[in-house]
């Protein structure tokens, strides 16, 4: 699949001399959503600023579908539509007026059956009259989310898109997001939902300290770094692990009625592994009552790269 977004040593320095962001090399491919994570400060407001040129790079090359985003700027801008953070727009025009010079600003001639496409798909051709104003805060972000469409980009950035909203208008712009990149629009996202990166992205990229630490498919990335806990509940307490066990080092409770153990990495072997221990316990008369797996989510895939030793955010 070919990249639609190429970013080669791209590195941002602010006035003050803080050093935003360093050698970041990235290729999103096109029609995927790419889930952009990181801790605040980590620098994804800034590359996404930089592409979509409201910040400017100090070193460096990004490309947009084919266009240089310095060198042909009008023409990269208008491959992307950004929907930021932030609730800023008009509000006291309508949702029809704000969506329809959004698309002018473009230079895209007027299309109004493109707009009530847009609007009705994101279940605001109800609210079309209506000024901003008087809208909840879902139907603003929603709002956003249709000025960014407007003049039908072929890159979308939506930066904490589900910031502040309830969980079925939540799962409502996840439905969306899917449907965009169906018809053909690659997906960059941020956000502090992880559960939302792994409901949605193909692929993880994950930013610290100015610098992008992994680039991976999602289900890879949770293959390799994730982890699988083993709990077998037993039928009568032990007083320690028996020596014949001590391979699979295994943790005893302090009740005694529970000993667990961890497979890291890849976790191919771990039904199997599960197995092969209990057939030992069984070999040497312990006797099991349950037996519970839990394999590792996103998240903590997340805490781990952002902070390994500390497993807190940096």
């Amino acid at each position: 699949m070919d990249a639609i977004i190429r970013i080669t040593d791209v590195c941002k320095t602010y006035a003050g001399g803080l050093r935003a962001l360093e050698d970041i090399n990235l290729e999103i491919r096109r029609g995927e959503i790419f889930a952009l994570l990181g801790p605040n400060g980590a620098g994804k407001t800034t590359l996404i600023g930089i592409i979509c040129g409201l910040v400017r790079l100090t070193e460096g090359q990004v490309i947009a579908n084919g266009h240089d985003i310095v060198r042909d700027f009008r023409l990269a801008r208008a491959e992307i539509g950004l929907v930021p953070q932030e609730l800023a727009t008009d509000m006291f025009i309508s949702v029809w007026d704000t969506v329809t010079f959004s698309r002018g600003l473009f230079g895209k001639a007027p299309n109004p059956q493109k707009i009530e496409e847009i609007l009705r798909s994101l279940s605001l051709w109800d609210k079309k009259d209506n000024k901003i104003a008087t809208l909840s805060g879902g139907m603003k972000r929603r709002v956003l989310i249709a000025k960014a469409l407007s003049h039908e980009p072929k890159i979308l950035f939506l930066d904490e898109p589900t910031a502040g909203v309830d969980v079925e208008l939540r799962r409502d712009m996840w439905a969306l997001v899917r449907r965009l990149r169906d018809q053909g629009v690659t997906i960059i996202l941020t956000t502090h939902y992880i559960e939302e990166a792994e409901e949605m992205a193909d692929r993880i990229g994950v930013i610290r300290a100015g610098q992008l630490i992994l680039v991976e498919d999602k289900q890879v990335l949770m293959r390799k770094l994730g982890q699988t806990e083993v709990v077998i509940g037993l039928k009568l307490p032990l007083e320690t692990v028996p020596e014949e066990l001590s391979h699979w080092n295994l943790s005893l409770s302090q009740d005694r009625l529970t000993v667990s153990f961890i497979f890291e990495g890849e976790g191919e072997s771990e039904d199997g592994g599960a197995a092969d221990l209990i057939k030992e316990m069984a070999g040497l008369g312990i006797g099991f009552r349950s037996i519970a797996m839990k394999r590792s989510s996103l998240e903590d895939i997340f805490v781990k790269l952002v902070d390994p030793e500390l497993g807190k955010v940096a």
